[in-house]
């Protein structure tokens, strides 16, 4: 893939599956030059083998389809003015109506039981901060104060004064006449206040349920319709741990608004995170996806994703304590749907794939696909089973599970299989000096230059993160520029047990560099049409500080990438929206610790030709770590690089401008060509 090639790459959302069986929807999404920005719309998908897959509506950007519970009205997320705003359409067809008009936008949502109301989350700014008053620009904005530790997140910035809350509206009928703008006399006489409740509005009115600065999420209707399951931060203390909690939320008479918590109730010895609650078919059990979380609930590195599951509660609240029905063997990685009576279904993160798996009440947990697809999000409609699955030639696609197997339904990367040259991706497992496995895979171009070719070795992010066995189109872009690829998920990777993501604690830089150069050394030996002499290396976040700590240690490179880099952990406090945490739970609390890992104070080692890539706005990995690893690196005198991108932030290469990302590639590429060229 070229980088002016970006605009072939199609995402796929999770399915979501009519009532009846027959057929489902999903939201597609892709990098647009001409917009320069990202355009999507809702599909239908027919699961019965009646007619082909064809777009059901025209928005710039549509997503996050639900249907209500007698399948009569589609829900989904349209942006409107950049913000999404909830829209409802007939099943069957129609013009879209427009439900919402929040400030900041919509964020999630849900129906009720009886399909009569719909809940969903935004962010509330307060008078005059961002953007609520046009005669107060940003930089006028009142001061910021602030008492805890969370101040900030990536992509959103400042946490204060935006509360995500929770609201709730009465679906409309939807073949009503149009609310229309009144003009001339019929307008209503103004009544002097801002938020004037008895003002004009075009969309039916929301009702505020929680009044708090909590940040709510995910919401779901228990079976009866009463309360609303929610989670969110609450609980004394919030501001020193990573504890998200389920509450039911009253939403009928006095007890409105009321909250009654759910997790970690009493003084619990391990901490869980609790997320993404849903209810069982039978309404008797309540299940999420929770995280354990220590004795301090901050102790988060290598614990995976479980599904807990809990009595479904009652007005009188819950008996019982949540219990685990998976295991540490299981990494949570899509949002449990319902399944079968007492059950739901999920996907995981296993070995670089993803697995498909159900799980009952009861602690009984079945694989029901395992396969060379790798599935991302699932749901079941009775004994109906929709995926979303994504492969080395794919970003995406739908597939119906039966037996398990999967049969793709839809070809939304036919356009990028036909206009690129795709290469598959070699699995290779070779074995370190301890004896440990390192598990990854080589990729070699297609066109090759003279000679050997040369390796470009690439380290992911996280650490708790993984390379899959999908398409990717970092590694296609160098296999295209006549590179090959080498990557891997050394200790501290997710998807390999507990063990294996704990393994790092405290000391990075040691398994985690053994095993990076482990796998390099054994793909190189196995291949013996790669050039060993003519290697270079590169990796963002977890893998930018990968980067600079293999180069300020061995030397044999003959470039690195270091981008959006963790590069010291004692500045990464209070400048990163998790430093508050982040650094002293990996590397340990003291600045000796901190230090002893630390990259920045390598750099008089570093030989290496350096560029440095970093965001402005990147508040996960402050720019301020790559100018201050950029500057030390020309004090030392290394021949080094510096690349900034305005507006953008720690998601550059994900979600950031389609231009900025081709930019990205085009000045990597660049680099590569004048320190590394391939051989014509």
């Amino acid at each position: 893939m070229r980088p002016d090639q970006l605009d072939l790459l199609t995402t796929v959302s999770e399915p979501e599956i009519h009532p009846s069986g027959t057929w489902a929807v999903v939201s597609t999404s892709r990098p647009s030059f001409e917009v320069d920005s990202y355009v999507g719309q809702l599909w239908r998908i027919p699961l019965d083998g009646a007619g082909q897959p064809r777009r059901i509506t025209r928005g710039r950007a549509d997503s996050g389809a639900r249907f209500s519970p007698d399948g009569s009205v589609l829900a989904f997320l349209r942006a409107v003015d950049g913000k999404p705003q909830l829209h409802l359409m007939e099943a069957t067809g129609g013009e879209p109506l427009a439900v919402t008009d929040q400030k900041l936008g919509v964020r999630e949502f849900c129906f009720s039981p009886d399909g009569s109301t719909i809940a969903f989350t935004a962010r509330v700014p307060e008078a005059g901060r961002y953007g609520t008053d046009d005669d107060i620009p940003a930089a006028l904005e009142d001061p910021r104060h602030f008492t805890g530790n969370k101040l900030q997140m990536n992509g959103l910035g400042w946490l204060n004064g935006r509360p995500l809350q929770v609201f709730t509206l009465t679906v409309p009928a939807l073949d009503g006449e149009p609310a229309l703008k009144p003009v001339g006399r019929a307008k209503p006489s103004p009544s002097g206040e801002k938020d004037d409740p008895e003002a004009v509005t075009l969309v039916p009115r929301a009702t505020r349920v929680t009044e708090d600065q909590v940040d709510w999420s995910n919401p779901t209707f228990t079976p009866d319709g009463a309360a609303l399951i929610v989670s969110g931060e609450a609980h004394d203390g919030r501001e020193n741990d990573l504890v998200d909690d389920l509450y039911r939320l009253e939403l009928q008479g006095k007890k409105s608004g009321q909250l009654t918590r759910l997790t970690n109730t009493g003084k619990p010895k391990q901490w869980i995170g609790a997320a993404a609650p849903v209810h069982s078919s039978d309404g008797k059990h309540l299940f999420f996806v929770g995280q354990p979380l220590g004795e301090t609930g901050r102790d988060f590195i290598g614990h995976h994703a479980q599904v807990y599951v809990l009595p479904a509660t009652t007005e009188k609240g819950v008996k019982g304590k949540p219990t685990i029905v998976t295991d540490a063997s299981i990494t949570v990685a899509s949002q449990p749907r319902p399944f079968g009576d007492d059950g739901v279904i999920f996907t995981d993160d296993h070995r670089g794939s993803g697995r498909i798996l159900t799980a009952t009440a009861k602690g009984k947990v079945e694989v029901i696909f395992d396969g060379a697809l790798m599935a991302q999000a699932v749901a079941a409609v009775g004994d109906t089973v929709v995926a979303t699955v994504a492969g080395s030639r794919t970003m995406g696609e739908v597939a119906l599970v039966r037996d398990g197997s999967v049969t793709v339904l839809t070809d939304f990367s036919a356009a990028l299989q036909q206009q690129t040259s795709i290469v598959d991706p070699i699995e290779f497992e070779t074995t370190g000096a301890d004896g440990y496995p390192v598990h990854g895979w080589v990729l070699k171009p297609t066109r090759r230059g003279k000679g050997r070719t040369p390796v470009l070795l690439n380290i992911h992010g996280g650490p708790y993160a993984a390379y899959h066995e999908t398409y990717f189109d970092e590694f296609q872009a160098y296999l295209e520029a006549g590179y090959a690829v080498v990557a891997c998920n050394p200790r501290g990777a997710m998807g390999y047990g507990a063990e294996h993501g704990q393994a790092i604690k405290g000391d990075f830089g040691n398994l985690d560099m053994a095993d990076i150069l482990t796998f390099l050394d054994g793909a190189l030996a196995a291949n013996p049409d790669l050039d060993a002499d003519r290697v270079g290396i590169m990796g963002g976040s977890y893998g930018g500080y990968m980067t600079a700590w293999i180069i300020g240690h061995d030397h044999r490179w003959a470039g690195a990438i270091v981008e959006r880099g963790f590069l010291d952990g004692a500045t990464f406090v209070g400048s990163s929206d998790i430093g508050w945490f982040f650094a002293g739970e990996y590397q340990g609390h003291s600045a000796e610790e901190m230090n002893r890992q630390s990259p920045m104070w390598l750099t008089d080692q570093v030989t290496t030709p350096t560029l440095v890539l970093h965001s402005e706005l990147d508040l996960r990995c402050p720019i301020a770590q790559g100018l201050n690893y950029y500057g030390r690196l020309k004090q030392a005198g290394v021949d080094a690089e510096l690349l900034v991108f305005p507006g953008e932030n720690h998601e550059l290469t994900r979600s950031g401008s389609p231009w900025h990302r081709r930019q990205r590639f085009e000045k990597i590429l660049e680099f590569w060509g004048k320190h590394l060229p391939v051989k014509a």
